[in-house]
């Protein structure tokens, strides 16, 4: 492949719609291979605009004004990375010869919960918890007296599990409605879904490129709240079972096509395996990646979208755990002992401008001979830290 430089009028380059933590370590792959980065997002100074040869703020709901910042800089690929963002736009792009990865029909279906989850279970088949979609208080409450309870209730379109609830019975069911209306995104429509009494539950980074789909060791993970708080690989699991979420996700991504990383989410018990949900993109789950493999999923997905084979190593059993801020401020400070920094253990932190609490503010990576040495490493480093 030939690869260029920054900034000349053969460059090479990508637009972020979204330019947060993960994108930020896309960015960095990009700079690593000479590839030139307009990290765009609502606001200035994002994280991935940190590293990035362009950058803009921009209102990336606003069809208009996102397409004229597309036209502006005329990237070889765009890559969304949030929900937010005018499919619209998108699609427009697409028809001027655009190259949105991993294609604008794609990123239309997963934006979307009520999307994605009508084409893996009804265009598909595949296997998923039973499901409603409601729009008003009265029919969230029909729909959960046929689930039964508890049941989950989640907006068709949110960021980072936002609005994302458990309701255990009748009486939880108005403070769940409340508390999706009121996340950003699309709260117009809820899903409700059966609650499965899983086992555990996975992401399974898979690749795509068209010549080739690979599958990361499987990332087991804890949220709270629908938010990732910790994630380990790779997650003990059967090998029937294995094979049955690598088959999914195969069916999953051939369905929707092109290039790029897909993090692929599954809930597990036993050696049955349900279909939850799907991100194109790269996963917050799969920042563990950065300490267990050789080419990181952001390394990974960057690979993907230039065609590059999709070769890695996986290094060891390793784990990662977010820290959350736990104050107010417009110049986040925050204090990490140098203990957090060994041979097998470290911190990324993320430079985001502003804290509040509860905003993803760093994240702790360590690896061990055994996941449980891994996890218990990963989350004291993140208890050890601290901000202002």
């Amino acid at each position: 492949m030939t690869f260029t430089t920054p900034l000349k009028e053969n460059s090479i380059s990508i637009m972020l719609l979204g330019s947060g933590e993960l994108g930020k370590e896309v960015a960095i792959e990009a700079q690593r291979l000479g590839i030139e980065v307009i990290a765009v997002d609502k606001y200035a100074n994002a994280p991935a605009q940190l590293v990035a040869n362009r950058a803009e703020v921009v209102n990336m709901l606003d069809s208009g004004a996102l397409l004229e910042v597309i036209k502006k800089h005329n990237p070889t690929y765009i890559l969304p990375e949030v929900e937010a963002i005018s499919i619209d736009a998108l699609f427009e792009a697409q028809k001027l010869g655009f190259h949105v990865i991993p294609n604008a029909e794609a990123v239309n279906k997963t934006m979307n919960r009520k999307n994605i989850r009508k084409f893996a279970a009804e265009d598909l088949g595949l296997k998923t918890s039973k499901y409603f979609f409601v729009k008003t208080l009265d029919e969230l409450k029909e729909a959960a007296g046929k689930l039964g309870f508890p049941c989950v209730i989640k907006p068709v379109m949110s960021s980072s599990g936002h609005g994302q609830s458990i309701a255990k019975n009748q009486a939880d069911l108005e403070k769940s409605f409340e508390i999706a209306k009121e996340a950003r995104g699309d709260a117009s429509e809820l899903i409700v879904e059966e609650f499965i009494k899983f086992d555990y539950e996975i992401t399974l980074l898979t690749a795509r490129t068209e010549k080739e789909t690979i599958y990361c060791e499987p990332i087991g993970h804890i949220q709270q709240d629908g938010d990732y708080v910790q994630s380990w690989q790779p997650m003990p699991m059967s090998e029937t079972a294995l094979k049955k979420a690598q088959n999914i996700a195969k069916a999953v991504t051939d369905g929707l096509g092109g290039r790029g990383i897909f993090g692929v989410e599954f809930f597990v018990k036993g050696d049955e395996v349900y279909f939850s949900e799907l991100s194109p993109r790269p996963h917050d789950t799969g920042m563990v990646t950065l300490i267990t493999q050789s080419q990181s999923e952001f390394a990974l997905h960057l690979r993907a979208v230039l065609g590059l084979p999709l070769n890695y190593t996986f290094f060891s059993p390793g784990a990662s755990a977010a820290y959350k801020a736990k104050s107010e401020s417009h110049n986040p400070i925050l204090e990490v002992p140098e203990s957090a920094f060994t041979s097998s253990s470290f911190v990324r932190i993320f430079g985001k401008p502003e804290s509040h609490k509860g905003r993803r503010l760093a994240v702790a990576l360590a690896i061990d001979e055994d996941i449980e040495s891994a996890k218990a490493k990963a989350k004291a480093i993140a208890d050890s830290i601290t901000d202002r």
